[in-house]
């Protein structure tokens, strides 16, 4: 095994641009069910690396799929419907 090149993201396994479509939704998965365990437990650096695998890994789905689909319930006009019916 090779040691890590001392890099600022030597820890960041495969380059999100070069995993399958499978591996980076299951990245992506591992990564959000592991974010708030990390973000109440894990030490500023364990975050900080955390959140830019994260925003790698999201900015390579967004990418692939430019076209997803976006729930009307989560956009701003949404959000003020929801709020209307509360009250």
């Amino acid at each position: 095994m090779n040691p890590p090149s001392g890099g600022p993201h030597e820890l960041d396994g495969i380059p999100a641009s070069d995993l399958a479509d499978e591996e980076l939704n299951r990245e992506l998965a591992h990564l959000h069910v592991t974010r708030h365990e990390v973000f109440l437990h894990g030490s500023a650096q364990a975050l900080d690396h955390h959140t830019q695998r994260m925003a790698d890994l999201e900015q390579e789905w967004l990418r692939r799929h430019p076209e997803r689909q976006i729930d009307p319930q989560r956009l701003r006009a949404g959000a003020r419907t929801r709020d209307a019916a509360r009250h």
